[in-house]
């Protein structure tokens, strides 16, 4: 398997220097991620823009559509803010054979308490056995892009 990952920014790579201070969007973290488990399948890693989710606009969705579009790998994992995530997966239809997920996390990886390897790992798992489409994958759970919503109060994305 070849996974070509795109990266948006989101809470998975957000860097906190103190309590005081406001957040900066750091490196994406997916591949010393993947490297650091010694994945046994080759991957590559292009950054797309550096963004909180909250801050993506059409013409943000646009690049990612545009990306996915001229990717020609059948695997395509895209790490996004969870904010705008179901926004962004509802503009990533009709590309034939191609398996897409997105993923991200609620915690940014840097922090000790964080869901980001858990959903990186679950997200390449699952990528593996789905269907042609457009998934979804947090906490633990595979959804149709269709067929999910992020429940802010819970903390978690449930089936709609």
């Amino acid at each position: 398997m070849f996974l070509q990952i795109f990266t948006t920014g989101g809470t998975i790579d957000k860097l906190y220097f103190d309590a005081l201070s406001e957040f900066q969007i750091g490196d994406p973290v997916v591949g010393p991620v993947l490297q650091s488990m010694n994945v046994g399948f080759e991957f590559s890693v292009e950054e797309l823009m550096r963004l909180d989710s909250l801050d993506m606009a059409d013409q943000h969705r646009r690049i990612i559509q545009h990306s996915v579009r001229a990717c020609t790998a059948e695997h395509i994992l895209i790490i996004h803010g969870t904010d705008g995530m179901v926004e962004t997966a509802g503009w990533l239809t009709d590309y034939g054979d191609k398996k897409i997920v997105l993923t991200g996390a609620l915690q940014p990886a840097a922090f000790t308490q964080t869901d980001a390897v858990f959903n990186i790992g679950c997200a390449v798992g699952a990528i593996q056995v789905l269907d042609a489409g457009v998934y979804v994958v947090m906490n633990g759970r595979v959804f149709a892009a269709d067929q999910v919503v992020k429940n802010r109060d819970a903390h978690r994305f449930e089936a709609r």
